[in-house]
């Protein structure tokens, strides 16, 4: 149902060469789902894998001043080093001293990390020839 003045409206626009204007309003688009881009071609492979020859060693030594060279020098005493004393050298927690140990000493320099408690309960720890 259109009113008069609706009617007259499209009709002048007609006459004037334009368009009659719609009432109903504009619907919007949908949204087109979104699409990861496709991902490059690496334009180089990846080579062998180098490893270390069977007879090399690994490095047993740390730079002076450090405090992995104040932490070795403590391990290699005759009594080796309390926990405490790492602790107080280095200024860190007692699981980083812990893990220093593990990690570093034990699995990077390749050194036997030797520990026992002694009866007043405190852990030694020292480095093994």
């Amino acid at each position: 149902m259109t009113s008069i003045t609706e009617a007259t409206n499209a009709a002048q626009a007609t006459a004037a060469g334009e368009s009659p204007k719609s009432t109903e309003k504009a619907r919007p688009a949908k949204r087109a789902r979104y699409v990861a881009p496709t991902k490059a071609k690496a334009t180089k492979k990846a080579g062998p894998v180098r490893k270390t020859p069977k007879g090399a060693k690994r490095a047993r030594s740390a730079r002076d001043g450090t405090k992995t060279a104040k932490i070795l020098n403590l391990l290699k005493r005759a009594g080796g080093a309390t926990a405490k004393e790492l602790m107080k050298v280095t200024g860190w927690q007692p699981h980083s001293v812990r893990g220093f140990l593990s990690g570093t000493v034990g699995k990077k320099m390749g050194l036997t990390i030797g520990s026992t408690k002694s009866e007043d309960g405190e852990r030694h720890y020292s480095v093994k020839a």
